[in-house]
């Protein structure tokens, strides 16, 4: 049977909540409200999952490791960047066996992610298209030819616009059959395409080390280490961490921080009780010291007052 949906949010934490199969460490790095708009829809085989936000954000994304995943961007305004590679238009990632990576985005956004169970795609490549899909270490990025790559996203984006619109035509299990089974030729279609960019092991090993880093702020997620700390604990240059944030995240690695720090403060705020918690408290814990200073920056980022995000939770 299939299940669809659909909702609104206005709390980065609660986007990613609702994205399953994949956990998001977002961080949001453009100003502004932030809104977005999730659609899902299970199909026996497949699962969709379409994002759209408004913001420029910073994304970790650790995927499911029971999965096999394939991620592209839909009609973005503006270009996103995978772990280091902006994607063009058309292009498809497919991902490794329960990859972590990083993605950021330039502006308003807008992303696809399919998923089936390894097994299943195997048989499909196998079946539709001849073709052993060998499983690799590491995502890699599929460009193929427009006539394969515009009909993935156009049947993508119609399968969406139903389950929004018109999710009762999923309930009939012929109809639902109907999309899946034109969803998978397209997309075996698309794996299919010889055109594939390939990463040197250098990048491979760029995203490894970006992966500990990440590692090592979580652990530390309320401290402010010195980046030669940190450089050290993850065994790294500081000038190659240095060249792969921006690469990766877009900023370097203290703004990176920073920004980070902010959010992680502003999601608190939103769970904490008014009565209980103050502002100083929490920004405090995150190691903002300077709190007139704080509250600017905070206002900067977010459009609001510390204080106020406190009263309205």
């Amino acid at each position: 049977m299939a299940a669809t949906g659909t909702a609104v949010f206005t709390n980065p934490d609660d986007y990613r909540a609702g994205i399953e199969d994949a956990d998001l460490g977002f961080v949001l790095t453009g100003h502004g409200d932030f809104k977005a708009r999730l659609t899902w829809l299970k199909l026996p085989h497949l699962h969709l999952v379409r994002g759209r936000e408004n913001v420029q954000r910073i994304a970790y994304v650790s995927l499911a490791p029971g999965r096999t995943f394939v991620s592209f961007p839909l009609n973005s305004p503006s270009p996103s960047v995978w772990n280091g590679v902006e994607l063009r238009n058309g292009d498809i990632v497919l991902h490794a066996c329960g990859e972590r990576s990083h993605q950021w985005t330039k502006g308003a956004s807008q992303w696809a992610l399919v998923s089936l169970s390894p097994d299943q795609l195997l048989h499909y490549c196998k079946s539709l298209a001849e073709l052993d899909l060998i499983a690799c270490p590491a995502g890699r990025i599929l460009r193929p030819p427009p006539s394969a790559a515009a009909p993935l996203r156009r049947l993508y984006s119609k399968a969406c616009h139903l389950a929004e619109t018109k999710p009762e035509i999923f309930m009939h299990r012929e109809a639902a059959r109907a999309v899946e089974q034109e969803l998978i030729h397209v997309l075996v279609e698309c794996l299919a395409a010889d055109d594939a960019c390939k990463h040197p092991v250098i990048r491979r090993h760029h995203a490894e080390m970006m992966t500990r880093f990440e590692n090592a702020l979580r652990i530390d997620f309320g401290k402010q280490p010195r980046l030669s700390e940190l450089c050290a604990k993850i065994g790294v240059p500081q000038r190659t961490l240095r060249d792969c944030c921006v690469k990766f995240l877009g900023v370097s690695p203290g703004r990176y921080m920073r920004l980070r720090r902010l959010n992680l403060v502003r999601a608190e705020l939103r769970r904490a009780d008014p009565a209980t918690s103050s502002v100083a408290q929490i920004a405090r814990r995150y190691c903002f010291s300077e709190l007139g200073r704080f509250a600017a920056t905070y206002r900067g980022m977010f459009g609001e007052s510390p204080s106020v995000t406190l009263r309205n939770t």
